[in-house]
């Protein structure tokens, strides 16, 4: 069981998660609240659907999540003009300057890793994980 591709995602996102959660807990944000805010930082604006796919993460979390970092002031909720059944979202200056104080620390943990691991098999493994989710997206 060990060999497996499951397991051995699983555990590879562990050592990875297990430097990124202490670092994030520092900011009072888990991984999830942290992904939302970074796929915010990287647009002005983004409809909840976008946020819940570039962000992996499913729409009643994200609700969850969105109301959290809503009442901390780090995002804004609003409607689409003419569909209001959609939520537009955006970073607020608080959360912009959040993710920027976090960026610094989080890049020293990707160099130790590149340092560690090897740049070159760090790309690879990045390039071979996409090509995996591009198996999926092929179906659709």
């Amino acid at each position: 069981m060990s060999r497996t591709l499951p397991i051995a995602l699983l555990r590879g996102r562990e050592v990875i998660m297990s430097k990124i959660r202490p670092l994030l807990a520092n900011y009072d944000l888990n991984e999830q609240q942290y992904r939302v805010l970074r796929a915010l930082n990287e647009s002005r604006y983004l409809d909840a659907r976008e946020v819940s796919i570039r962000a992996s993460i499913l729409a009643p979390s994200l609700s969850r999540i969105m109301k959290i970092l809503g009442r901390r002031g780090l995002i804004k909720t609003g409607r689409f003009e003419g569909d209001s059944r959609r939520t537009l979202l955006s970073i607020t200056p608080k959360g912009r300057d959040l993710v920027q104080q976090i960026q610094p620390e989080s890049r020293a943990l990707y160099q130790e890793l590149d340092r560690r691991l090897g740049h070159h098999k760090v790309e690879q493994l990045l390039n071979l994980l996409e090509d995996l989710v591009a198996t999926d997206e092929d179906k659709t």
